[in-house]
């Protein structure tokens, strides 16, 4: 796993999302994006997918797609990872 990755994206997702009270040290990787784990709900999911597009020049067109990437900070690093091979 691309850990450079997911430090970026702790702290990308901090900001974009105005996450101020939480530290990127605070974030599990493997922890969902939403519901019990940072419980971010569908406003955070667009935000997310607006970062994808700006940050990394990656759109989600599927549904389907955007459940799988955006499961955990991990996976969301390995989702990136893959679409810029």
């Amino acid at each position: 796993m691309n850990t450079e990755l997911v430090e970026k994206l702790k702290s990308e997702l901090i900001e974009q999302l105005n996450l101020e009270e939480i530290a990127p040290d605070e974030i599990d990787p493997d922890a969902p994006l939403f519901q019990e784990g940072l419980g971010l709900d569908s406003i955070d999911a667009l935000e997310i997918i607006v970062l994808l597009e700006k940050e990394y020049g990656i759109k989600i067109t599927e549904q389907e797609e955007g459940k799988k990437a955006m499961q955990s900070i991990n996976s969301l690093a390995t989702y990136i990872t893959e679409k810029k091979k």
